[in-house]
């Protein structure tokens, strides 16, 4: 882990996967989803709900110790979660912060209503407000809150610097902006997998990631400089690694199956005919080569968060 501030996690709270699926959850395959500003959203895209959702369930300890880490000098009373998705940093914040109500703000209205039946579920619905808005467009008005929290949406803006102006201004005086951003997608096989073809999950990101580095330029970027550039103080920058062994999860099989799916479609046209056919066994959930057959998987990854202060 490395960490760049003073403010010390809570200890070991990123290790447990599984705590507070419902609770505490990343929007993390945001970075597949393009959730949040993204215009591209198709409402009814449930391949991209499904692996919000997953992200969330098999993620949760590691969002959860990302919210405690934060400097919050005093509890917000109001929260804004830009690019929400399905909901994985609005319930973790709601479970952080007890007293809190969140603006949820996302362009699909498809994750929007995902995210209201589990407020409903959860019990917490009286605390959550959604907004459905394009955010490279007008913002709606969002109050005067005194945390906003943008997860693995901010690359997806078209003029990030824009946006990183726009929550200057909405911030309270002395409120706080959290950026969380993922390096890519998770990797789950490992580096000899599979047998007929090894390496070839490796094959399939730097496929990907040349793809998108044109669509989405600020994928990977450095959010420090351009935070300060837009008025604040970085007062903390911190890097979660992710590796979870998901021998014994389901859950992690539907993730590393969902995500492989969502790969697929973004390189089919570009993989070598012998890495798309073993792409292919792997997704077969019928065939003996099916991912959801293998007990070796693991979620690996990383996340880096920014905690940027709006000045009194």
């Amino acid at each position: 882990m490395t960490d760049k501030s003073p403010h010390a996690a809570h200890p070991g709270a990123q290790h447990s996967a599984h705590q507070g699926a419902h609770h505490a959850a990343h929007q993390g395959a945001h970075h597949a989803a393009h959730h949040g500003a993204h215009h591209g959203h198709q409402d009814g895209d449930d391949g991209a709900a499904e692996i919000l959702d997953l992200d969330a369930e098999v993620l949760a300890g590691h969002i959860a110790a990302i919210t405690a880490w934060l400097p919050v000098e005093t509890a917000p009373g109001r929260i804004v979660d830009l690019g929400c998705g399905t909901g994985a940093g609005t319930f973790a914040l709601l479970a952080r912060f007890p007293e809190a109500h969140v603006t949820a703000v996302d362009s699909s209205a498809e994750h929007l209503h995902r995210l209201r039946e589990k407020a409903v579920a959860q019990g917490v619905e009286k605390r959550v407000r959604t907004v459905q808005a394009d955010l490279d467009d007008d913002w709606p008005d969002l109050g005067a809150p005194e945390l906003v929290w943008a997860s693995a949406s901010m690359h997806h803006m078209a003029d990030p610097d824009r946006a990183l102006r726009k929550v200057h201004g909405i911030l309270a005086p002395g409120g706080l902006f959290a950026v969380v951003e993922l390096a890519g997608f998770p990797r789950f096989l490992p580096g000899d997998a599979p047998q007929d073809r090894p390496g070839l999950e490796e094959r399939c990101h730097v496929a990907n990631d040349r793809i998108h580095a044109e669509k989405v330029p600020h994928r990977g970027a450095d959010w420090g400089p351009m935070l300060t550039a837009a008025g604040f103080t970085v007062e903390g920058e911190r890097t979660v690694p992710v590796n979870i062994e998901g021998s014994r999860s389901e859950a992690v099989g539907r993730y590393a199956l969902a995500t492989l799916q969502r790969v697929r479609t973004s390189v089919a046209d570009v993989l070598a005919a012998e890495d798309l056919a073993a792409l292919d066994r792997l997704l077969d959930t019928g065939g003996p080569s099916s991912i959801l057959r293998r007990d070796d998987l693991a979620v690996r990854t990383e996340r880096t968060v920014w905690a940027a202060r709006r000045g009194a």
